[in-house]
Formats: structure tokens, C-alpha cells, sequence
């Protein structure tokens, strides 16, 4: 057998991808392909909102939205080490927003900065996280030059889960402390079977999933009410809504496919549209009590099943989903979702 030739990685300096940061830097790190790259580096789904926007007094290089919660995600990005001035800003966004993350992209962090970043998300509740990344650029030969990003700090959400637990553990219900351990193992489960991310495990009969656009939604649901007897009998439900202010009008253009949507599916799904209700839903529903751990294992195995297919279906068709009046009511979407 041959030994194969192995080339040798050569780093680039970032001078010779960007010569600045606003028209080069930043309108990089803007597109859409790049854009995922950071997304999945950092483990949130990020939809491009606005590039130089104004917060405040200063210019965020770019404004995105996490897709599974809308928060606002806010990306600084240098080409040089980490400094004061940045730093200030960061600390100015973060005071003008109820919930945000912030992502600081430098090529190189020096250690108080790192510290500052860490000792931020120990102080702070979840509302807010902070990510700290440096960026290189590595080519082999004449190969393209590649990106890579490396995360020098980031929310222990682990430790914070930790405390959290400690607290709840003796002011929730048994309902709630059940609500929150069959999250906690559910994610994990997810985490290990599938590519659709869960947000924070929490005491309440939902969990969030991104679909990839704000606005819309994908939701696992255990629930004590069974919502075909109207009464207490548990059931599991997978759920994509819509939440918008046209919420009814975006509904409408998927209601109209419903036929190719639940043949695609393979099962007939409920459609819920109530004229007084914002927010509108087509959801699965199997009757289960979660209440029982020896079920777990089969509950979570339906929803993962139902979310990953809903995800499948709906989410190709509300990247390009706008009601326009005429036609099919489908037209680019302009801020491409990016997938889990």
C-alpha cells in the first residue's frame, strides 16, 4: 500500500483575505454561507437582519436574530487584537437589550479580554451570553484559503444549569420537576440522535426548536390536557406555529397546501387558525403519559421522528414564503434561513 502525499498547512495572515473591516471583514462575515459557518461554531441559529446597524450610540458590525427564541444575536468582528474600545461597546449593547448575544470575533484575544468575557457569563443570567472567537485563515499549497474559527470563550451553561437546578429543586411541583428532567434528557437525547437543536431545558410543558426563520416556529409539547377530550389526559404534541402580525395571512398560503403537506408527512395533521389568536399552528398529537419515565425512551423517539419530518416539510417552503397578493404567494426571502 502507498503512503499518500500529505500537503503541509500554511497560516495566512488576514490582511491578505480583508485589507479593512467594514468592506471587507464584516461583508464577509455577512454572507449567508459564512454566516452558517459562525452558527455552527457557536451552536445558535442566527438570521441575517442588518449589517452596520445603528444600537445606541455605536454601529453593531452585524444584527442578527436567534431563529429559535428571536433574541437579538450582535456580532463585532476586528482584524486586530481585542481592545478597550470594542469591549465598551459590547457592554453598551448588551445594557440596551433585555436579551441579546454577543459574539466578539477578533484575531487575537488577549487574556483580560478573554477573563472579562468569562467572568460576564458567570455573572449574568441566561438571558444574556457572551462568545469570544478568534479567526485564522489556514490554505495547503496553492489551495483556496480556509476559515476557521476557534471559541476562546463561551456561556458555561453547564455550571449555570447546575445552579439553577439547586434553586428549583425545592420550590417546583412535581409537575415541574418532571417537566424539567424529561427536557434535560430529551436534549441530551437530541444532542446525540438528530441535528435539530433544542433550547435550554426548562420547567414548563414546551420546548423551542429552530425552524430556520424568525417568526416561525417548531415546538415539542408534553402536556397533562388532552386537546381532542378537553380533558386531563396526557399527550405529546409536535407543533410548527407561526407568530407574526400577517400571521394569518402567511397561514392561509400554507393551508392552501395542506393535501401535498400531510402526503409528504404521511399523516393528517390539525390545523388551528383561530380569527382572535395571533399566533396560528399545525400540530401531531400522541396520546402518552410523560409522567411515566418507563415511556421516555418511546416519547422521545416520536417527537425527534415528528420534529425532524415537520422540519423536512415546512422548513423549504417559509424560507420563500411571503404573502404577496398574487400568484402562489411564494418569493425569495432575501434573509435565507440557515438550517440546524
Amino acid at each position: 500500500m502507498s503512503t499518500p502525499i500529505l500537503g503541509t498547512l500554511e497560516k495566512v495572515d488576514l490582511r491578505v483575505a480583508w485589507t479593512s473591516e467594514w468592506n471587507g471583514f464584516t461583508p464577509w462575515l455577512a454572507n449567508p454561507e459564512n454566516l452558517k459557518l459562525l452558527a455552527e461554531t457557536v451552536g445558535v441559529d442566527l438570521e441575517f437582519e442588518a449589517q452596520e446597524k445603528q444600537v445606541g450610540p455605536f454601529r453593531a458590525d452585524i444584527l442578527c436574530k436567534n431563529t429559535i427564541d428571536g433574541s437579538w444575536v450582535l456580532v463585532e468582528n476586528q482584524l486586530e487584537r481585542t481592545d478597550h474600545t470594542h469591549l465598551g461597546q459590547l457592554l453598551t449593547y448588551a445594557a440596551g437589550l433585555e436579551t441579546v448575544t454577543i459574539i466578539w470575533i477578533a484575531e487575537r484575544f488577549t487574556e483580560e479580554h478573554r477573563a472579562t468575557l468569562d467572568w460576564l457569563n458567570e455573572i449574568t443570567t441566561d438571558r444574556f451570553m457572551f462568545f469570544g472567537l478568534e479567526i485564522e485563515l489556514w490554505r495547503i499549497g496553492d489551495s483556496a484559503i480556509a476559515p476557521k474559527f476557534n471559541v476562546v470563550s463561551k456561556p458555561n451553561d453547564w455550571s449555570r444549569s447546575v445552579q439553577d437546578s439547586a434553586v428549583k429543586a425545592s420550590e417546583l411541583s412535581e409537575l415541574r420537576k418532571t417537566q424539567l428532567e424529561f427536557w434535560t434528557a430529551f436534549k441530551k437525547y437530541m444532542e446525540e440522535h438528530s441535528n435539530i437543536r433544542c433550547q435550554k431545558p426548562a420547567p414548563q410543558q414546551w420546548m423551542n426548536h429552530s425552524i430556520g426563520r424568525s417568526g416561525f416556529g417548531l415546538a415539542s409539547i408534553i402536556s397533562s390536557w388532552s386537546s381532542v377530550t378537553q380533558s386531563w389526559d396526557p399527550e405529546l404534541r409536535v407543533e410548527f406555529s407561526v407568530s407574526l402580525p400577517n400571521s394569518h395571512r402567511y397561514f392561509e398560503l400554507l393551508e392552501a397546501q395542506k393535501a401535498e403537506i400531510q402526503a409528504e408527512l404521511g399523516q393528517t395533521l390539525t390545523w388551528s387558525s383561530a380569527p382572535d389568536k395571533r399566533t396560528c399552528k399545525a400540530y401531531v398529537r400522541l396520546s402518552s403519559n410523560f409522567l411515566d419515565r418507563a415511556e421516555w425512551v418511546k416519547e422521545h423517539e416520536w417527537l425527534r421522528a415528528n420534529l425532524e419530518g415537520f422540519y423536512r416539510v415546512f422548513a423549504p417552503r417559509i424560507r420563500t414564503l411571503e404573502p404577496t397578493g398574487e400568484g402562489n404567494g411564494f418569493t425569495k426571502h432575501t434573509n435565507d434561513a440557515l438550517a440546524p
